[in-house]
Parts: structure tokens; C-alpha cells; sequence
């Protein structure tokens, strides 16, 4: 019996709160649909050349009550980066609150505006340790 991975849904507040920290990670826009018989519209983005492995965000237009809770029973996406403390930098310069640190130059933990929670994992081998990332606690939970 063959499978396939299709996508990774989450439910967001503000879609366009949640689109934008998506594409602070690098993904891309690749289908948005209107569902106005349901009241809801569904987004996809996925990193550049692997469309194939979105992450969906369902945005309820009369909104969640739900949301945003702690959305730790879901777990996690994660994503491999070219350069984890640029990525972290750049993410962190931009408002993102770096849950966990890359400490150890290989893996680090943010939260989107819909409490979702983002592994990133260094691709290839660890990073040497490098400040101020080594030295820097925790921040909340990831």
C-alpha cells in the first residue's frame, strides 16, 4: 500500500499575520481559496521547489474562539535551514521571539502569531556554538 505525504494544516487567527511569519521562514504563497458557502479560506505555502510539502493554514472568517491556545498537542512543523543563526537573526529582527535558541548550531524553536510551534534544524552538520545563541535561555515554551 503506497502513501504520500499531502499537508500539514493548521488553524490561524489572523491569516495575515500567519502568512507573513510563514514567509519570514522562506515559504511561498501557493494556492489561496475562498470558501464563502462555508465561511472560511484555506492557504497553502511551502518552501521554493518542494510545493509538494505545504503547510496549510485554515483561517475561520467568523473567527476561532479556540485560538490562539497553547497548540502544543499538535507538536510541531519543521523545516531544514541553510543557516540557523541567520535564519534566527533574521526572524528575531523581525519580531519573532526565539523560543528555544540554536545553542548547539542545529536546532531552535519559534511560535507563530497562532501559537503554532516551528522546529528549524540546521541542514547538514551542526554549526560551531556561536554567541549570542550559545549563551541564551529559553524563552516561554516551544
Amino acid at each position: 500500500m503506497k502513501i504520500k505525504y499531502l499537508h500539514t494544516m493548521v488553524r490561524v487567527k489572523d491569516l495575515d499575520k500567519s502568512i507573513a511569519f510563514f514567509e519570514l521562514l522562506g515559504l511561498k504563497k501557493t494556492r489561496h481559496d475562498d470558501y464563502e458557502q462555508g465561511r472560511f479560506s484555506l492557504v497553502f505555502l511551502a518552501p521554493p521547489g518542494q510545493e509538494d510539502c505545504p503547510v496549510e493554514l485554515t483561517y475561520n472568517w467568523d473567527g476561532d474562539e479556540g485560538l490562539p491556545s497553547d497548540s502544543r498537542h499538535f507538536g510541531h512543523l519543521a523545516y531544514a535551514v541553510e543557516d540557523i543563526y541567520a535564519m534566527c537573526e533574521h526572524l528575531q529582527k523581525n519580531g519573532v521571539t526565539i523560543n528555544r535558541p540554536p545553542r548547539d548550531g542545529r536546532m531552535a524553536f519559534v511560535r507563530s502569531p497562532d501559537n503554532v510551534s516551528v522546529e528549524l534544524l540546521q541542514m547538514g552538520d551542526p554549526l560551531p556554538p556561536k554567541e549570542p545563541w550559545a549563551s541564551m535561555g529559553n524563552t516561554g515554551h516551544w
